[in-house]
């Protein structure tokens, strides 16, 4: 079975955006920004809502042909083209690049991937993390927190119907005051 590995930034008070969507409190630092470039490249696929994908397909597919892009920014850029992903959106209409788009029930979907065997999976946004955490699915949840309190906007955990009991695996420090709390879920 592949492994699903939820992470993201997150602000003190719990949230990956702030209202409007705001994220630029969540800028990393060349330590870790090397740090998700070294996570990323042992990913198989990357699962993507539609917020997250519109980021991320914004900025990526040619952020390494830009002049300027500090040279952490290019290796990631190379590694995040040529990882797989699928987009989840019933609203979209196509991707493009190494990417596929599923409109029908994520859940469903999300299960038969995790079925196959292979590397990890990272999934990313927060409505689509939010069903997979409902339906049991993720396996690991990697918190990068930002010493900032944004106040409001989308929360990284969402509301659950049963607790999730988790076992700390790691925690580590990067430059300024960011942490990751790196844990597995007990089954």
């Amino acid at each position: 079975m592949a492994k699903l590995i939820y992470m993201m930034n997150a602000s003190l008070d719990g949230y990956i955006a702030a209202r409007g969507d705001d994220i630029s409190w969540g800028v990393p630092s060349t330590e870790l920004h090397q740090f998700y470039n070294d996570r990323a490249r042992e990913l198989g696929l990357s699962l993507y809502g539609r917020k997250l994908w519109e980021l991320m397909s914004a900025h990526w597919p040619t952020a390494d042909q830009q002049p300027d892009t500090p040279s952490v920014e290019v290796e990631f850029a190379r590694i995040w083209q040529k990882t797989p992903k699928v987009v989840f959106s019933a609203t979209l209409e196509e991707v493009s690049g190494n990417a596929r788009l599923v409109a029908g029930d994520a859940v469903a979907e999300i299960t038969r991937l995790k079925a196959e065997d292979g590397p990890p999976m990272e999934i990313g946004g927060a409505a689509l993390a939010g069903a997979a955490m409902r339906a049991g699915l993720i396996d690991e949840y990697q918190v990068v927190t930002h010493p900032v309190l944004v106040g409001g906007g989308t929360p990284f955990f969402s509301a659950l119907d049963n607790w999730v009991n988790l076992r700390l695996v790691e925690t580590r420090t990067f430059p300024d005051g960011v942490t990751l709390a790196h844990y597995e879920a007990r089954r």
